[in-house]
């Protein structure tokens, strides 16, 4: 079932890559947009970058032409533009693109050296395609917030349909199959700091080569804009509002209980 919200702000855009941007965790990261539309995700998270989804869907479709893709991407190429990563973002969730694949493939004949990247909140991990889609990628770091479904509810706000049993069995499945790095991407917030250990044994199933510890860093934009995509300026150009966040006491918690009981290679954004 889709929920699509307009946002009163339409913004123009002539770009599908955007970026460079300073990412704590990769270096310069270049954004690949796959969406670009307009906001579509299959989770509507309560602290995510581009403020309140527009579309919530679990639709998988050709958002964006590769060759529109490409040719953005030449376009910064030919620019001497320095990046260390190509990252698979933008707009929302990238796996909802029926031609990811496709694109990575096309992108890997161009900056065969580059490693590519791709953020995804998991919820599609176990479909076929998607994972013959991923085998391109070098990295993929998946999303996981929720210990319980009622979290994931809470915090993530998914398409229906989606339960965090899907999510934890479409890593599992994709694990089993993936030979590049799998890391796993948390986002602590007060809504689930109190579910260290309950996430601790999730990650001991799933076994992930890392796990990234975040929290929302950047204020919530109270309406869509494109340049939320990479924007990490403190002072952005849009009307946002502050997020209840986490102190660096209890992300130190969380850091130290999860090396304690998952014994697994932990990055901290306020380490990085």
């Amino acid at each position: 079932m889709e929920n699509t919200k307009q946002s009163s702000i339409e913004i123009e855009s002539p770009q599908a890559v955007y970026g460079p941007v300073k990412s704590w965790r990769f270096g310069w990261s270049l954004g690949i947009d796959p969406i670009f539309e307009i906001s579509t995700c299959s989770f509507n998270c309560i602290y995510c970058q581009l403020g309140n989804i527009q579309r919530v869907t679990l639709q998988r479709k050709v958002y964006i032409p590769t060759e529109k893709i490409i040719a953005d991407f030449n376009d910064l190429v030919k620019q001497k533009t320095h990046f260390d990563v190509i990252t698979f973002s933008g707009s929302g969730e990238p796996t909802l693109a029926e031609n990811l694949g496709e694109i990575g493939r096309e992108l890997k004949k161009i900056k065969p050296n580059i490693p590519l990247l791709v953020l995804t909140n998991s919820t599609n991990l176990a479909l076929p395609e998607v994972q013959a889609d991923l085998q391109i990628m070098d990295r993929v770091i998946v999303k996981l917030d929720a210990a319980d479904n009622q979290t994931l509810q809470m915090m993530n706000r998914p398409a229906e349909g989606v339960t965090l049993e899907r999510i934890v069995e479409g890593i599992q499945s994709f694990r089993k199959v993936y030979k590049g790095e799998l890391d796993i991407q948390m986002m602590f917030m007060p809504a689930n700091i109190n579910k260290v250990d309950e996430l601790a044994e999730i990650l001991n199933q799933i076994k992930p080569d890392t796990v990234q510890l975040n929290t929302p860093l950047r204020p919530y934009p109270l309406e869509w804009n494109r340049d939320s995509r990479g924007n990490h300026n403190p002072e952005p150009n849009y009307a946002t509002r502050t997020l209840r966040v986490i102190t660096k006491e209890e992300a130190k918690y969380a850091e130290n209980r999860l090396r304690e009981l998952a014994k697994l290679n932990i990055l901290s954004v306020y380490r990085e």
